[in-house]
């Protein structure tokens, strides 16, 4: 079975699938992503959502008026399956077979909606490992570059805790508020700790039309061989030269500044150790390609 290789998974909140289809089909077009997870996607069950070469699944909200939802498209060049969810929460999930099966969920959760703890750790205990939680979620955390946290971002902070899960966002920020003009981060990216090492994501420098900016998570299968830093060899180290060139001062300890003391203590042993402690050459590690004939191709 030919698998594609995971290149990118998107995650954005459109405002407004309808509305912005053609900034969707923009987005894939430039990362050709095996995934996008849309969230505010506005949509009622009458209206449809095609976009050439991709699947959907997707969760719309009930009501005289449309407001939130969910999607997901995903590429119909790798397996794929639909994952049922039993919540009430606005998630939907996808199970992918790139490289290795892999989980996506794309999840919003309105901000003036109350959300119990307990919905979020069901919901998160349905999704096969390793997954991917991709969405808005309207939550403010120093954790991930908010000035202050607010009950949101605590409840989030708590999921990453009680699950043991990996936050892949950095401090950039994903949303614009335009009353306020001010950017803030809460469009989020979490993942199972396997899928840490190999995720990287990034912020799209272009709204799009919408007030979140996309967030687009590419994968490190591009090489097939990776290194590693070369690590300090402690069994042919010269401690004596070490402790000699390791000479820590009453100086460098009794400043005002904590992070000062630290730097330059710091500095001291990186310095000793590399004049004292030879280093080993870097590691690679190959991935091979499976064994595959014209045999097992007629097959």
């Amino acid at each position: 079975m030919f698998t594609q290789k995971i290149t990118s998974l998107v995650s954005w909140n459109c405002r407004g699938y309808r509305s912005y289809t053609d900034d969707v089909k923009d987005i894939i077009r430039q990362y050709h992503p095996i995934c996008v997870a849309l969230q505010e996607t506005f949509l009622k069950s009458c209206h449809t959502t095609k976009i050439r070469r991709y699947g959907c699944v997707r969760k719309d909200t009930e009501g005289p008026f449309v407001s939130g939802g969910v999607c997901i498209f995903t590429s119909l060049d790798v397996p794929s399956s639909a994952l049922p969810l039993h919540t009430s929460l606005q998630a939907v999930a996808v199970r992918i077979h790139s490289t290795s099966l892999i989980t996506v969920c794309c999840l919003y959760l309105p901000p003036n909606t109350v959300i119990h703890q307990h919905d979020l750790n069901n919901l998160v205990d349905q999704l096969p490992a390793p997954f991917v939680i991709l969405g808005d979620f309207n939550g403010h955390s120093t954790l991930w570059g908010s000035a202050k946290t607010n009950p949101r971002g605590r409840q989030i902070e708590q999921v990453l805790s009680d699950h043991c899960l990996c936050l892949l966002n950095h401090e950039e920020p994903t949303y614009f508020h335009e009353h306020t003009r001010s950017f803030h981060t809460i469009d989020l990216a979490i993942c199972s700790p396997s899928l840490l090492p190999n995720l990287n994501l990034s912020v799209e420098k272009n709204l799009y039309n919408s007030d979140h900016f996309p967030i687009i998570l590419s994968h490190d299968y591009d090489t097939g061989v990776k290194t590693f830093p070369p690590t300090y060899s402690y069994r042919r180290a010269d401690w004596a030269l070490f402790t000699q060139l390791a000479v820590i001062t009453d100086a460098m300890i009794k400043t005002e500044s904590v992070d000062t003391a630290v730097q330059e203590v710091t500095n001291v042993l990186i310095t000793a150790a590399e004049l004292s402690i030879p280093k080993s050459s870097s590691h690679f590690f190959q991935h091979y390609k499976p064994w595959w004939n014209a045999d097992c191709q007629t097959a």
